[in-house]
């Protein structure tokens, strides 16, 4: 026995049996949490709707009733790819996908933006330019007249570089990332976690339906007879608001082909659980919170709605999608001040044109109206998107602090 397998080993030894994740999986979410306010503020999706609900002195404006991500912070953009492999930038993270109120996903993006800023020291005039960006942005998605191609020019060098990512990888990166290169398995260790024989039976039921298996088939152009089978599977510790539920990447191979390297396919199984968005009332969505989500995705993010799919794992509402190597993730940590503009205007316009699909010209020229009502002389922006961002940053950072305090006293509790 190698040294290396002695080590891979002896550390799979050490990973948690499946009754055992929970702790685990909080003490991570904990520390993830306390990195920084920009951690916090993607970690903590409920928190945000109790402090919005809570916040007095303004009143938000009734936008028309559409799908809206209802979790629109900046992680949860980035490059996606359609099944003809082409690359756009998209919201990637539907699980609070709810038929809502189309302000909530600007202030919530306003709110990401505005941690970052601070996180990057940036000062306060900055992050009222940045919400005059994110509003000019916005309405850009509404404004029949103004076009967008000026935007689309001036991306923020963090979506450059990762669109040039996107477009150039293949399989083989995800693969490298994901797989084992000698075999077709997933490696265990701190990403990946070990399954109970129960959880491998239920997965491997899975891909013995048709319309299952026909997810990984499609993208392919292999018949609908074409055999598919589960090589491997795991737990996935991914995420941070997620982390907790069901959560699982699952190995398949198309038609026996595993050892060419090109049939393989990558599954992500995530538990679909109640939104904690609010949704309008009298809104008709699906009760299966797994086929909310697949339905909110078609509705916005096309490109990735085509490749989810809903089932149910055990008595669990979950939710299917292939991982394509050009699907990433947008991280914006440390901004400069033209940096800080150009994401927040672009970003901005990209989440205006997922609204802007669902609505008529009627809606669309209506609720550009209202965000453009009362401008003061001082704030190019509207008021209560300001005022939602400055009581929002107040209350997170209040939180992010008490939740450090916790979570530091819950480390040396531990230690001890």
């Amino acid at each position: 026995m190698t040294r290396e397998k002695r080590t891979r080993d002896k550390r799979q030894k050490e990973l948690p049996k499946p009754s055992a994740r929970q702790p685990r999986l909080t003490l991570r979410r904990n520390a993830k949490m306390a990195r920084s306010a920009h951690a916090y503020v993607r970690g903590n999706t409920a928190k945000f709707y109790e402090w919005l609900d809570g916040i007095d002195g303004h009143a938000l404006p009734e936008g028309p009733a559409i799908w809206i991500c209802g979790d629109c912070h900046t992680g949860n953009l980035g490059p996606v790819a359609d099944a003809q492999g082409r690359v756009e930038i998209q919201i990637r993270d539907l699980d609070q996908t709810v038929i809502g109120n189309p302000a909530h996903d600007l202030i919530r993006l306003g709110l990401s933006l505005a941690t970052a800023a601070r996180g990057s020291d940036l000062p306060g005039v900055t992050t009222l330019r940045m919400m005059e960006a994110l509003a000019d942005g916005y309405e850009r998605a509404f404004d029949e007249v103004a076009g967008d191609a000026d935007i689309r020019a001036e991306k923020p060098e963090a979506v450059r570089v990762v669109m040039k990512e996107a477009v150039r990888r293949s399989w083989r990166h995800l693969a490298e990332e994901r797989i084992d290169d000698l075999e077709p398995t997933i490696p265990l260790g701190a990403r990946f976690w070990p399954l109970a024989q129960r959880e491998r039976r239920e997965i491997a039921a899975l891909f013995e339906k048709g319309s299952l298996a026909r997810l990984a088939t499609e993208l392919r152009g292999a018949g609908d007879d074409a055999d598919v089978e589960v090589l491997d599977a795991a737990y996935w510790v991914k995420g941070c608001s997620s982390l907790g539920r069901l959560r699982y990447a699952v190995l398949l191979d198309i038609d026996g082909a595993a050892l060419d390297g090109d049939d393989l396919c990558l599954i992500d199984i995530k538990e679909a659980a109640q939104a904690a968005a609010p949704r309008y009332p009298g809104a008709r969505m699906p009760r299966d919170n797994a086929a909310r989500v697949v339905e909110g995705a078609r509705h916005l993010s096309p490109s990735l709605g085509e490749r989810m799919r809903a089932a149910r794992l055990g008595e669990r509402p979950v939710v299917l999608r292939e991982l394509l190597p050009q699907d990433m993730k947008l991280t914006i940590e440390q901004l400069t001040r033209d940096e800080a503009m150009k994401a927040a205007r672009f970003l901005a316009l990209v989440v205006g044109h997922a609204h802007a699909r669902q609505m008529d010209r009627a809606e669309r020229r209506a609720w550009l109206g209202e965000l453009r009502r009362n401008r003061s002389k001082t704030l190019d922006a509207p008021g209560w998107l300001w005022t939602s961002i400055v009581e929002l940053v107040s209350s997170h950072e209040a939180g992010y602090l008490e939740h450090c305090r916790r979570y530091a006293l819950e480390s040396e509790t531990k230690k001890a």
